[in-house]
């Protein structure tokens, strides 16, 4: 037995029956889900036609679910609350040309897009969980912390009509941009006298969360990376790598209000980076400050006529507020 299992051809076998096995699992799945899907969205279909025709939508309308309800239960079991019943005939509202409707995701993650009234944020969000794989958990975050919103913000009319239709994509640094981003999830607690270390650790232990809050694209590469200069050692608080944009981005971070001196130090690493650690396929490394306090005119002014690739955006670690957030874009739109 042990020299079968050695043998080279046997364990190609193993991994080809392997294979096609995960494959058929995965196309059951697929399959579920395109049938479930197609069933939700036809019944949506059903009580929105029953509900048009309006011969019975006085004695009936109010009660129409909880009656299907009660009887669907009764005939079928579970999966016909009138909260279900409710989401469904929303689904074939929001979706009424079922080509839109995206098999790649879930009746779950469906399920919360539909509390999304803003038409632009919901396609924005399908979108974004099609492209990044969202889970639902990852799906609930995002809207939670209002990623559409915060993004949305540094963007026009145009391109915030764009962004909903295409989800983010990465072209340029300024892409990565999000102002504030949001920490919720490293878990500080509030009033803590909180150092940067404390923040730094806290990313490193909550690495993934950190990543989905950056965006698609970011490989770790360390943190407190060494740079040493006329015998002088200076440290990076973090060092990733962008797969899409093909460069490295540092990240620094600062307590407080960004000063210009953190915004010299950020280029003198960005120069190292470009000089000494840049392969010949590298582009221009980009360089992140995330602070707690900025002044909108005194980055303007350090960073004015400026090659480096630079950004300064502001962090916070608890939730924004997202019905200011969604005001001030729908102020940008209807500008």
């Amino acid at each position: 037995m042990d020299k079968l299992k050695k043998n080279t051809e046997y364990k190609e076998l193993v991994e080809r029956i392997g294979f096609v096995y995960n494959r058929a699992k995965s196309n059951v799945i697929s399959a579920v889900n395109i049938e479930m899907l197609n069933a939700y969205w036809k019944i949506g279909k059903h009580i929105v036609e029953f509900e048009q025709k309006g011969e019975l939508k006085a004695e009936y309308g109010s009660k129409l679910l909880l009656n299907i309800s009660k009887d669907l239960k009764l005939k079928h079991g579970k999966g016909f609350s009138r909260s279900n019943l409710s989401y469904m005939r929303q689904f074939y509202i929001k979706y009424p040309n079922r080509e839109t409707v995206s098999h790649k995701i879930t009746w779950s993650h469906y399920f919360e897009l539909l509390k999304i009234d803003d038409n632009l944020a919901r396609e924005f969000y399908q979108k974004q969980a099609i492209k990044e794989n969202w889970t639902v958990r990852e799906l609930k975050r995002q809207k939670k912390t209002g990623l559409f919103h915060r993004i949305a913000l540094n963007k026009d009319k145009d391109k915030i009509l764009k962004l909903s239709k295409q989800g983010q994509i990465v072209e340029t640094e300024n892409d990565l941009t999000k102002d504030p981003y949001v920490f919720e999830f490293l878990g500080i607690p509030e009033n803590y006298e909180y150092t940067e270390s404390d923040i730094e650790k806290a990313i490193i232990n909550n690495l993934q969360s950190f990543l989905l809050e950056l965006g698609k694209g970011f490989a770790f590469i360390g943190r407190q990376q060494r740079i040493t200069l006329n015998n002088r050692h200076y440290k990076v608080d973090l060092v990733f790598y962008h797969t899409k944009l093909k460069c490295y981005v540092l990240i620094d971070l600062k307590i407080g209000e960004v000063e210009h001196e953190h915004i010299g130090q950020m280029k003198l690493y960005l120069g190292y980076y470009e000089k000494e650690i840049n392969d010949e396929n590298d582009n221009q490394p980009i360089g992140i400050i995330l602070s707690e306090e900025k002044d909108d005119i005194m980055v303007e002014y350090a960073m004015l006529n400026d090659k480096a690739k630079l950004i300064v955006s502001k962090y916070q670690l608890y939730l924004p507020d997202t019905e200011e957030l969604k005001k001030r874009v729908k102020e940008i739109i209807d500008k």
